[in-house]
């Protein structure tokens, strides 16, 4: 099967989603549609690794989490080699190691390879782990010969291996696996591809081991100007890198940095006098139907001063254009001029203690017309 001439990536996903569907080539779950494919023979797809030298030699694998790559995260811990998975959508950290119980039967190492047993058996990696990953296998939905591909349209896949590179746990010579299935093979115009498009070496599917010999760079990096605010709130792994490389120099500009944001000005000219100032459960504050620029500080001491907490911000490099103080609710809203500068903040908070308080540090987000404890339509409160 080859895709249409003058084709999207969106097109070639649907073309091969619609094939796999009308051939019942998937098994659970069905439909394919905007997943990455669970093909039928997967499992001795996987075992085709085996043949890979680069598999042999290989100590740490990173292998994400999806079903068509659960032969191989079973072959990994058979193997005795250290297994990472991403966490789903990257929401809480980057990596889990899968730690296997004592003694495991070969049934519990089957269960570690599932979607549960990365629940069940896993313990989170952080950034500053000294991981050192010798193998990546991905998921795709297509891929072409010349180890070009593409995922289901999330970019996730692309950005865990930047983000490993940022960590210096991958290099250009990390090779790079996915598995598919055969009518996933197709022809891909190199003019698809973007810089931080992530290629493959190797493609292993049901009958054949394919060596791409590509010479196209992997993704050097995080490129910041292609990452929105919106990504950057679920994914709180991302901001922590994001304020490592500002403090390294980099240049760390958002792609939606300077996106003008209709009325958040105004919205930010107003302060309301304590009296005014909601309780803690609504937590509104003057706003307009934007993408939040306010960060909400709780769990302050019972005695702390506005000045106190000032001084603290403003030492850890996240003094907000603007303050409410909600003294009698322990809290404070921080009022920055955008989105990024908020999510920014939010970073170099993480672990922000006032006296004896570690503070609870959240993204004030917009609240709808029936909105928690009655309060009125557009205005933020705090993120629970």
């Amino acid at each position: 099967m080859e895709p249409r001439a003058g084709v999207s990536k969106q097109d070639i996903r649907e073309q091969i989603w619609d094939y796999m569907e009308s051939r019942n080539l998937a098994d659970f779950p069905r439909p394919v549609h905007h997943r990455i494919p669970n093909f039928k023979g997967s499992y001795l797809a996987c075992q085709n690794i085996k043949d890979l030298e680069v598999f042999a030699r290989t100590q740490e694998v990173k292998v994400d989490p999806d079903k068509p790559l659960e032969g191989v995260r079973l072959l990994a811990l058979q193997s005795k080699k250290t297994l990472l998975v991403p966490t789903p959508r990257l929401r809480t950290g980057l990596f889990n190691k899968i730690t296997p119980p004592p003694g495991a039967t070969k049934d519990i190492l089957r269960k570690c390879a599932t979607s549960q047993g990365v629940r069940n058996y896993s313990t989170p990696v952080g950034l500053d782990s000294m991981v050192l990953v010798d193998l990546v296998v991905v998921g795709s939905v297509a891929v072409s010969e010349k180890g070009w591909r593409i995922g289901k349209g999330e970019g996730y896949a692309d950005l865990e291996y930047a983000m490993m590179v940022s960590m210096g746990a991958v290099s250009q010579g990390t090779p790079v696996v996915t598995i598919v299935h055969d009518c996933q093979v197709v022809d891909i115009p190199e003019t698809l591809l973007e810089d931080h498009d992530l290629t493959v070496d190797y493609i292993l599917t049901p009958t054949r081991v394919v060596t791409t010999g590509c010479a196209r760079p992997k993704p050097a990096g995080i490129v910041w100007s292609k990452i929105s605010c919106e990504m950057m709130g679920k994914i709180p792994v991302l901001r922590s890198l994001r304020c490592r490389e500002e403090q390294a120099g980099k240049d760390v500009t958002l792609r939606d940095k300077h996106r003008s944001l209709p009325g958040a000005r105004a919205a930010l000219s107003t302060v309301r006098s304590p009296r005014e100032l909601p309780s803690l459960e609504s937590g509104s504050v003057p706003g307009e139907d934007v993408p939040s620029s306010t960060v909400y500080v709780g769990n302050l001491p019972r005695d702390a001063r506005v000045s106190e907490l000032k001084r603290a911000l403003s030492a850890r490099g996240a003094a907000p254009s603007r303050l409410t103080w909600q003294g009698p609710q322990r809290g404070a809203f921080l009022h920055y001029w955008d989105p990024a500068e908020a999510w920014q903040a939010i970073s170099r908070l993480q672990g922000f203690c006032l006296g004896a308080n570690t503070a609870r540090v959240a993204l004030a987000r917009q609240q709808g017309a029936s909105g928690p404890a009655g309060g009125r339509a557009g205005e933020p409160h705090p993120d629970p």
